[in-house]
């Protein structure tokens, strides 16, 4: 058993894991964030200019009865198809997926620009006959007495 805990202890501290648990957490809320975009921003005007249309009533009634909106065929029961609800989603989606293609891209343009830059010039390289690290400068190695 304790065995066991420490092998998840070991897991768990990953840095790995860690990095994709905080970034699950980051992408629920960038997700409430894009949802509130495409649903209270987005949306009402592009409904707006197509007619005071409300993307998010948009369904199809698969029940015998008729109702005067989804929210009144929900509280009954009904079963319906909510192709609005839907569209709304794809919207979301389609935003997210940009936003996300385009935040890797910066990321990736970072570390490239970091690649060629680097912060710290190495100071010592290892002996050729006993891998020692030795200055750059050393024209002996002062572990093997080598000539370099």
């Amino acid at each position: 058993m304790g065995n066991i805990l420490h092998e998840f202890k070991t897991f768990a501290l990953k840095g790995s894991v860690i990095d994709l648990s905080v970034g699950i957490i980051i992408g629920a809320a960038f997700n409430k964030i894009v949802n509130s975009l495409v649903s209270d921003i987005i949306m009402p005007p592009v409904g707006f200019l197509l007619g005071r249309i409300n993307f998010e009533e948009f369904y199809f009634n698969l029940g015998s009865q008729s109702y005067d909106s989804l929210t009144a065929a929900k509280a009954a029961g009904a079963p319906t198809i909510n192709y609005g609800l839907f569209i709304t989603a794809f919207i979301s989606f389609v935003i997210t997926a940009i936003a996300v293609f385009f935040l890797v891209k910066l990321i990736n343009k970072l570390r490239r620009k970091e690649d060629k830059n680097p912060t710290t010039t190495p100071t010592s390289k290892p002996c050729p006959h006993c891998m020692s690290q030795i200055s750059l400068k050393a024209t002996r190695c002062a572990f093997c007495t080598s000539q370099l």
